[in-house]
């Protein structure tokens, strides 16, 4: 099993100059970055020629969909309102993916 992030951009997106945007891509970039080399995500990346101009891009996380959901919250484009997320399980064969273990979170 793995976590599939569907990130949309919301109907009431918040509006942002082109500065503002691209330090915000920047931070999103880093964020996933960060992801990846924490061992919680395999791949992160956008769409093109998408049929909805809404979906934006897809992460598949190997941490659960509660973890997942704490994880994408912290995301910059979402936390400033500029992207929405849809997080769901994904099944699959076993090692199709690699073998490597999921990653866990931390508690406080």
């Amino acid at each position: 099993m793995y976590t599939i992030v569907l990130l949309r951009r919301p109907k009431d997106a918040t509006e942002m100059s082109e500065r503002e945007l691209e330090a915000l891509q920047r931070d999103h970039l880093a964020f996933n970055a960060r992801m990846r080399e924490a061992g919680h995500a395999l791949v992160s990346g956008p769409f093109a020629d998408q049929p909805d101009e809404s979906w934006r891009g897809i992460s598949i996380f190997r941490t659960s969909v509660e973890q997942t959901r704490v994880l994408v919250a912290n995301d910059p484009s979402v936390r400033a309102g500029r992207l929405e997320v849809d997080v769901f399980t994904w099944l699959m064969p076993a090692g199709s993916l690699g073998d490597r273990p999921a990653a866990t979170i931390e508690e406080d």
